[in-house]
């Protein structure tokens, strides 16, 4: 369902150029390992490529415990890491503030 929907997403992205995403992911109460693997691994790559020439960057609006997740279990930890990895063709930070998400993807349309 999520690999669907990430393909539909990527489609209308491709078609209307928007580079720049909020992950909304705030109800979300956990996060699988296969899940992280495949988006870190196979989708953000992928979308990356497809946005091409345009840059990739996402902000992920995450839960207080959604966030202490990503901090602290191990699975979590390497996904993030290998995410934002200066090697990458996409720039990707995390966010418990849509504010603060905002900011970052669009630095020059906020006061």
């Amino acid at each position: 369902m999520v690999q669907a929907d990430s393909a539909q997403m990527l489609a209308a992205a491709k078609t209307f150029g928007a580079s720049d995403w909020l992950f909304d992911v705030r109800r979300r109460d956990t996060v699988t390992v296969e899940l992280s693997a495949w988006c870190s691994s196979t989708f953000y790559p992928q979308a990356a490529s497809r946005l091409a020439p345009r840059r990739l960057r996402l902000a992920v609006l995450s839960s207080p415990a959604m966030s202490e997740i990503y901090r602290t279990d191990p699975d979590q930890k390497k996904f993030v890491a290998l995410s934002q990895a200066p090697s990458q063709h996409y720039d990707i930070d995390l966010f418990n503030n849509e504010g603060e998400a905002m900011q970052w993807l669009r630095p020059s349309l906020l006061p």
